[in-house]
């Protein structure tokens, strides 16, 4: 049972980890109609520039801050720069684009800072709690990221259902001409809603670091599983981002400890092959956005 309990809290937290991904995956969705594959590389380049802070003294927080400040610079540069260009194109055009961001991004990192393991302190203590004498696999610094998950979907969920910025974001992803005819200004919201993502991108990199090692790869793993957890809840919805986020945090969660670690990959491929083949928009996904 003990082990039950265990494996349980490893897959929330792992799950939750996902999930704060699959929001920023979410988020550029729902502002640009745009997957952004590059999302993990810009999340790695923002967690090295908070651990260069950490390293020269600075405190956890403020190297938290500085690294979302960046992250939302890097996400307005990199639509106004390289994204664009290609927008009004074919679809597959942005894809391919942002695929070649993620190599260039992490050969950057690579060369800025180096491709050693580096360790990437925690903000709270990584020692599980007791509970009737027995430690259990919850910790503070899970707290910590299950509560940054939830604060974050809360907010997005706000900020796309009750603000008017949300819904000119919405309407520019949609229907870009049809929102130039009522006012909004399309290039800021589709520069805004790639700065935004990359803030939530750089949170959840900062997330999975916290009491590991970092080196300029360490967001492959998470892209996959991110992306899994995404489509699983439904690309349109943050509340279904977090439940598939959560899903997926399990699921690998009892494939590794009760079957085999090895199966891990292989069972993420068949979650994301079942859901496309039963319901491709994902479980929460609305039939609006099923059929864009």
């Amino acid at each position: 049972m003990q082990q039950f309990v265990n494996v349980t809290l490893t897959g929330l937290i792992s799950g939750s980890v996902y999930a704060a991904f699959a929001l920023a995956l979410v988020l550029i969705w729902r502002s640009t109609r745009i997957v952004n594959f590059a999302q993990g590389s810009m999340a790695a380049a923002t967690s090295f520039i908070a651990l260069a802070l950490i390293q020269a003294g600075q405190s956890y927080w403020l190297a938290l801050v500085v690294a979302l400040a960046a992250g939302f610079v890097l996400g307005a540069v990199v639509e106004r720069v390289v994204i664009r260009p290609v927008e009004g194109g074919p679809e597959l055009n942005a894809v391919i684009v942002t695929l070649g961001l993620f190599i260039a991004i992490q050969a950057l990192i690579a060369i800025v800072f180096g491709s050693s393991f580096d360790s990437f302190p925690a903000p709270f203590g990584l020692r599980g709690f007791e509970v009737g004498g027995t430690t259990i696999a919850l910790t503070p610094n899970s707290v910590y990221v299950l509560v940054a998950v939830l604060v974050t979907m809360v907010a997005l969920v706000a900020l796309f259902r009750f603000t008017r910025v949300g819904l000119a974001m919405r309407a520019s992803a949609f229907g870009q001409e049809v929102a130039r005819l009522l006012g909004v200004r399309v290039g800021r919201m589709l520069t805004l809603g790639w700065g935004l993502a990359a803030v939530v991108g750089s949170l959840s990199g900062l997330l999975i670091a916290g009491g590991g090692l970092v080196w300029p790869a360490y967001m492959d793993a998470l892209i996959v599983f991110g992306f899994v957890a995404a489509v699983l809840g439904g690309l349109d919805s943050p509340v279904g981002a977090v439940v598939g986020g959560l899903t997926i945090g399990l699921a690998l969660a009892y494939v590794s400890a009760y079957a085999d670690p090895a199966l891990v990959n292989l069972a993420a491929l068949a979650i994301l092959m079942v859901v496309l083949l039963v319901r491709p928009g994902g479980l929460f996904a609305s039939s609006t956005a099923r059929r864009a």
